[in-house]
């Protein structure tokens, strides 16, 4: 992490007070919760609608922080002690971050993409693992705060950085690449996730290209090469770019020539390797996430020989097709981070093509975010269920009452159950599970099916 006093901190942002007294203080670390000081902290307080974390600074200071920011409009900063004034607490930090980046000689790996980011970069960050001191974004901390952190959260020997790049409109993947400043970028897919603000598939991968933007002259892009709307685009780029593609075909720099799905993961080849891949992760859809991380691993002299020791140990980030125990002994993949027609479809599919147990029951939530064909997206989704895999579908929320309104032409009224209340689910629920179900529970975050998951474990 950041470790500068702060004379050094104010050469790297501007800064309106003199802190003459306090040039020598040393800075370790950054953070913007009060309740998380560690010894030697920067405090960084954000102004907000409701609350302001100015009213902690003198109690962060107390607690064994090194020094705080001030932002310039807020009255009365205690002077007396080592704070920064600033134009823009916000601003200082993205800032901060820009200039921290520069002086490290990490390498960056920029990851986006619709469905599969947050799994590729996981995967990504496993592979270098093997070679290189390696740190990632950790949780959710993608966006225009949480990058940031990340970035100052990089330690000085780190050789190489794998960061996840979010994004809900036009240009934040921009801002974002142009802090990170990556030697190689990877764009998953093109989904429908963002359709509500963006308009359009085609403005999701305008939206997610512009991670081009940052990158460096000559550096690596690993694009999905299935995905037209990125082919075509990249077909155009003006810029010096080197591009590599993987995808299910052989038209692909990189493709799998050979898949067979186990209980608990995939055993794989692929065109540029004579070895036998083992992915401990379900879905064949997660392949792909696999070979764009095997991509960059490559890129970076990792040798394919390696690749099974990264791959053998990839730490999923939760909620992300984690196969977890019932309290009946039935299996669940908790899927419940977020969704998409695009992920919900390959998680279906993953399910149906499972041998070895008796009933497969899906409980599905709402997909949000999906723009004005949200209610046509759900009941796609329940339509295109193959009565002869799937047994029993639950659906929680108002958007996945349509998802039940598709599934009961499929499967027929009396194997699917629509609920708006979650208690009612998981008790009915509870009623048709025993040892030998598999259950698939997928809805975007905000409906907190996790919830479910943890009450079909307590005993």
């Amino acid at each position: 992490m950041i470790k500068r006093n702060l004379k050094q901190i104010s050469d790297m942002i501007p800064v309106k007070n003199d802190i003459t007294s306090f040039v020598e203080v040393e800075i370790i670390g950054v953070t913007i919760d009060s309740r998380k000081i560690e010894p030697g902290n920067l405090f960084i307080p954000f102004k907000g609608e409701s609350s302001d974390g100015h009213k902690f600074v003198e109690e962060s200071l107390k607690k064994g922080a090194g020094a705080a920011l001030w932002q310039k409009d807020v009255p009365n900063p205690p002077t007396h002690l080592p704070i920064l004034i600033v134009e823009d607490c916000l601003v200082a930090l993205q800032e901060l971050a820009r200039e921290y980046r520069k002086q490290l000689p990490v390498k960056v790996v920029g990851i986006t993409g619709s469905n599969g980011k947050t799994t590729t970069k996981d995967m990504t960050a496993s592979l270098l693992s093997t070679t290189y001191k390696v740190q990632k974004t950790e949780g959710n901390y993608n966006n225009h705060i949480g990058l940031p952190l990340t970035v100052l959260g990089l330690d000085k020997d780190t050789e190489i950085a794998v960061l996840e790049m979010g994004m809900s409109g036009r240009g934040e993947i921009e801002f974002l690449t142009k802090l990170a400043s990556p030697d190689a970028v990877v764009i998953t897919n093109i989904g429908e996730s963002h359709l509500l603000d963006l308009g359009s598939r085609e403005g999701i991968a305008e939206a997610k290209l512009e991670i081009l933007q940052g990158l460096k002259e000559g550096g690596l892009a690993v694009l999905h090469g299935d995905e037209p709307l990125l082919m075509e685009r990249i077909n155009k780029y003006k810029g010096n770019v080197n591009v590599l593609t993987f995808g299910r075909n052989n038209r692909n720099d990189f493709y799998p020539t050979e898949v067979i799905q186990l209980e608990q993961g995939n055993r794989f080849t692929i065109n540029e390797s004579s070895e036998n891949f083992e992915l401990p992760v379900l879905g064949t859809h997660n392949i792909l996430n696999a070979l764009a991380a095997m991509i960059i691993a490559n890129h970076f002299d990792v040798p394919f020989t390696k690749m099974n020791e990264g791959l053998a140990n990839v730490k999923l980030t939760n909620m992300r097709m984690e196969l977890v125990e019932g309290s009946h002994g039935e299996k669940i993949i908790n899927d419940a981070y977020n969704a998409s027609p695009t992920s919900m479809t390959a998680a279906i599919e993953l399910v149906s093509n499972l041998k070895g147990y008796q009933k497969i029951i899906l409980v599905l939530g709402d997909m949000l975010e999906l723009g004005p064909q949200e209610e046509q997206y759900h009941q796609q989704i329940g339509e295109g269920l193959n009565p002869g895999k799937i047994d029993l579908v639950f659906t929680y929320g108002k958007l996945a009452e349509h998802i039940a309104e598709g599934a009961r032409s499929a499967l027929g009224k009396h194997r699917v159950f629509s609920y708006s209340d979650k208690n009612e689910l998981i008790k009915v629920l509870k009623q048709h599970v025993n040892n030998e179900s598999l259950i698939l529970v997928k809805a975007s975050r905000g409906m907190k099916l996790e919830e479910i998951v943890t009450a079909l474990q307590k005993k």
